[in-house]
């Protein structure tokens, strides 16, 4: 069975990352957008990632365009703006289309490991998906879900 591990993602700056760098960690792994009601959970997320980086957690951001046109920016851009206005350390990655023809097969993995309420497509953005040490996707949790409400089932895998 595929695992998280056995995929490539691009990088902001347009090179690629190979997610076998993360075995054995936990992540945690959210389509965002700069331009979003939800955005400010870049500010829970950064303390997630502070409060756990130095157990094995990790996080990482994939902005997406899909809804709303609420994440129009260049990767720089992108980039830019999380640092700026909520100080991210966490990698922010390229941009991606997360439902779709054009769905990243990461993405594709995620939604059929762990589908959502009457479809598996993704709702909106900020949703998140927990992976486990092995690379399995163990939950999904939608864009209500703030990533302090994430603390009990992250320390659980670590």
């Amino acid at each position: 069975m595929t695992d998280v591990t056995d995929y490539k993602v691009a990088k902001a700056d347009g090179g690629e990352l190979d997610l076998s760098d993360y075995e054995g960690k936990v992540l945690l792994i959210v389509n965002t957008a700069s331009k979003c009601g939800f955005t400010p959970q870049y500010e829970g997320l950064e303390e997630l990632y502070d409060a756990y980086k130095d157990r094995g957690f990790e996080i990482l951001a994939f902005p997406c365009n899909q809804f709303g046109n609420q994440e129009p920016g260049s990767a720089e851009e992108i980039a830019e703006f999380c640092t700026l206005n909520y100080d991210v350390s966490f990698p922010v990655l390229g941009k991606v289309e997360v439902n779709g023809d054009g769905a990243d097969p990461l993405w594709q993995h995620l939604k059929a490991q762990q589908g959502g309420i009457m479809s598996s497509a993704i709702k909106w953005n900020f949703t998140k998906f927990l992976v486990n040490r092995e690379g399995e996707v163990v939950s999904r949790h939608g864009s209500m879900v703030k990533p302090e409400h994430l603390k009990r089932e992250i320390e659980k895998l670590l």
